[in-house]
């Protein structure tokens, strides 16, 4: 039997209809290389999504190889359970360095999820203990449309997608709801759409003041709901509402951090400093499992007490700072500054947006969303109504297959075909992924 017979016959693949995968060709990826990978027949492709959204340096990166090998020389894995351990606070000293200000702590875990889970975890801890309990009663959060911040239970109680959320509501906890500024499916042409969307906001922090423990948001981007971008202005005034009403900010970084946006962190675009905010995903470079949530001093400080009073944040995992992991992310934010990383992020950026203006040649793309190298292209049966496709035409896979036949690896998202490659891509790189996904549209849509 061979690999793929062994994969239909054993494996269970992620966010993937079995039914059709066992029935299909499929891709087995054996090596990679800069932004390329290769299949077991030798054919190579373009990354085009980053090995999901994780990528930076390009695979086989010198120097996270060699930092993950030196520190394999020493130790592997040893608990973060009343133990510490170099790479780690060399990390945590590294992450303080390049956040949003005011932000001072580090709690490690291995995945965005988890490190929303904690997130929401410390906010409601925060206001039961904050002065002796007197804020109890803020045990809501608010939430938003389209919102995605992973599939643990609690993450996904804080997620708006359907698709994703609808069938376990009834394991969720209850939330309160805003809109996400969605500008090219707003339906009210009367308003603003990001005012719409903040005024809407105002009025759920105002009738629920006291109950409310926290905002969550994925700042500038929304990335799985499709690349959805907010309008100038809005996360300002976003973070000047939850000011005004007392709750804490969460920001959830885990897809636009480390530079996907053109900034280090998202936040940056428009200097939002958040009480709490979740990293991970490019956190090593795309090498290995790492995550970590960041907060305040005035978060942390809720949690001291005497070891009676049990104030203590009762929550970790098993790998929780694992040393090799550790390690690849310092090598990897080392690099950033190294080798000028941000500067080819803005132009690779602005050589995309120009590229992509041909897109709109295109019958069927009715709305292209970027901010940095995170790019959302909307596909639509019909462009004057935006009317969508339906769901059983397949119109993502079918187009990221005929991607696949040019050489290029991407992922849709229902519609929308997203385009995320590594920060480190080249400037002709970037020409072949755009070329070949705008071929693959034309042949798909129009062919």
């Amino acid at each position: 039997m061979n690999l793929i017979d062994k994969d239909k016959k054993y494996i269970w693949h992620p966010f993937t209809q079995m039914q059709d995968w066992i029935g299909e060709d499929i891709l087995v990826i054996d090596k990679a290389d800069g932004v390329w990978l290769y299949d077991i027949d030798g054919n190579k492709y373009i990354d085009g999504v980053s090995s999901l959204w994780v990528n930076v340096f390009g695979h086989r990166k010198k120097e996270i190889d060699e930092a993950i090998i030196k520190q394999l020389g020493k130790m592997a894995h040893s608990t973060f359970l009343g133990l510490s351990h170099p790479q780690a606070v060399l990390l945590a000293e590294k992450l303080i360095g390049i956040a949003p200000p005011g932000l001072q702590r580090v709690f490690y875990s291995d995945n965005g999820s988890s490190a929303m889970e904690i997130a929401l975890k410390i906010a409601y801890q925060y206001w039961q203990q904050k002065d002796g309990g007197k804020f109890a009663s803020r045990k809501k959060f608010v939430k938003f449309s389209g919102a995605y911040h992973g599939d643990t239970i609690g993450s996904v109680s804080l997620g708006g997608m359907d698709l994703f959320h609808k069938i376990y509501k009834p394991l969720l906890f209850e939330t309160l709801t805003a809109p996400y500024p969605y500008v090219y499916r707003f339906d009210k042409p009367e308003y603003d759409c990001g005012r719409y969307c903040l005024a809407e906001l105002e009025s759920i922090l105002k009738n629920h003041t006291e109950e409310i423990a926290a905002v969550v948001i994925e700042p500038e981007v929304q990335g799985a709901e499709g690349m959805i971008t907010t309008p100038k202005g809005y996360m300002r005034g976003l973070q000047d509402l939850v000011r005004r009403y007392g709750a804490l900010l969460v920001c959830d970084e885990v897809a636009t951090g480390f530079g996907r946006t053109g900034e280090i962190f998202a936040c940056g675009i428009e200097g939002i400093t958040p009480d709490i905010m979740a990293v991970a995903k490019s956190l090593t470079g795309g090498y290995l499992p790492l995550a970590a949530t960041l907060a305040t001093e005035d978060v942390f400080s809720a949690f001291l007490g005497g070891y009676a009073e049990k104030k203590t944040f009762f929550h970790g995992h098993t790998y929780t700072a694992n040393p090799l992991a550790c390690a690849a992310a310092i090598a990897s934010l080392d690099l950033y500054e190294k080798e000028n990383l941000m500067d080819n992020v803005r132009l690779r950026s602005s050589q995309a947006s120009d590229t992509l203006k041909k897109f709109y040649e295109l019958i069927h793309v009715g709305d292209i969303r970027q901010k940095g190298l995170m790019i959302g292209i909307e596909l639509v049966a019909d462009r004057n109504t935006r009317c969508d496709y339906a769901w059983e035409d397949k119109i993502g896979i079918r187009v990221i297959k005929e991607a696949r036949k040019r050489g290029v690896i991407i992922r849709p998202l229902g519609n929308v075909i997203v385009l995320m490659p590594p920060l480190c891509i080249s400037s002709q790189e970037l020409n072949y992924l755009l070329d070949a996904v705008y071929e693959s549209i034309k042949k798909v849509t129009q062919g």
